[in-house]
């Protein structure tokens, strides 16, 4: 099979709301999904986009994607660029296609002068652990991430 991986168009959000669901399915989040065409063609597409994505086709089949966007490092005092989510479709997997999307990334990252590149995994991920260490990758020691969502999110936003 051919693979090629391409930046996502507005002609891609509804497969890419698709493979979000599967992934949250995967990760057994789906409850958690939320988003519409609407907000992931704003949030890709829309007057000042927030993230990008690229899609990986396998003899033009939709094998999977990547979503991603930039932060910034104080301390390095150049942006980074963050995998908000990366997924192969169970068919397609074992066939190299979630390291050519993560090697496609860091090719964007290094292209774009990005100082690092991170992600999250959930710790019962194990397989996804592996892959990213066999790449090189580690963990981040002594840190934690944090959220804040929904009520906790407004009632901080209102001063507390």
């Amino acid at each position: 099979m051919t693979l090629r991986i391409d930046p996502a168009t507005p002609a891609d959000v509804p497969t890419i709301l698709q493979l979000i669901r599967e992934l949250a399915e995967f990760e057994k989040l789906l409850h958690e999904v939320v988003a519409s065409e609407g907000d992931v063609h704003e949030a890709l597409f829309g007057q000042r986009p927030v993230a990008e994505a690229v899609i990986a086709r396998a003899d033009g089949a939709v094998a999977g994607f990547a979503l991603f966007f930039h932060n910034y490092s104080t301390f390095r005092g150049r942006a980074g660029l963050y995998l908000e989510d990366l997924y192969v479709r169970p068919q397609y997997r074992g066939r190299g296609y979630g390291k050519a999307l993560l090697t496609h990334l860091a090719g964007l990252a290094v292209k774009r002068r990005c100082a690092r590149m991170e992600w999250a995994v959930l710790d019962w991920n194990r397989g996804a652990i592996e892959f990213y260490e066999s790449l090189g990758a580690r963990p981040v020691d002594g840190w934690t991430v944090y959220r804040l969502t929904d009520e906790a999110l407004q009632r901080a936003g209102a001063g507390g």
